[in-house]
């Protein structure tokens, strides 16, 4: 079963993001609180623990979640394998997968340090279509 493994949130672009217990998700903004939330294409960040785990194996240790800036660390999908569109009901939200991956910014500290990143490749992107809260346990569907 898909699920959401975790809810992560920074008040400034550029860190890390900490676990919340639980996050509001707004139509045409994204994670309430959250930097990188607004009325763009990128209103929420979704990174699978799976991913996490290969960088964990190239010697980084064990990652907290929020440590690639996602805002939605979930497990038991293959998020970067979902076409853009998609549909993925959240929690109480719908949300719709608008890009896969990312560049990485210069001064990614994840890059410095293995000399790659997982979030260029893995991470996706959604528009909050439906709002509504999401935590830790709720489940992923894809809507057909």
């Amino acid at each position: 079963m898909a699920k959401v493994l975790a809810v992560n949130i920074s008040e400034k672009k550029g860190e890390q993001k900490h676990a919340i217990e639980k996050g509001y998700f707004a139509v045409e903004w994204g994670l309430k609180g959250d930097a990188h939330a607004g009325k763009w294409h990128r209103q929420v960040s979704l990174l699978g623990n799976e991913s996490i785990h290969k960088m964990e194996e190239m010697g980084l240790g064990k990652l907290a979640t929020g440590s690639f800036a996602e805002n939605l660390t979930t497990e038991g999908i293959i998020l970067f394998e979902l076409p853009v569109g998609t549909r993925l009901k959240v929690g109480e939200t719908l949300m719709k997968v608008t890009q896969i991956g990312k560049e990485c910014h210069a001064g990614c500290a994840i890059r410095q340090k293995t000399g790659d990143c997982i979030m260029p490749r893995e991470g996706i992107f959604t528009k909050v279509l439906t709002s509504g809260w999401v935590q830790a346990g709720d489940k992923i569907e894809i809507i057909g």
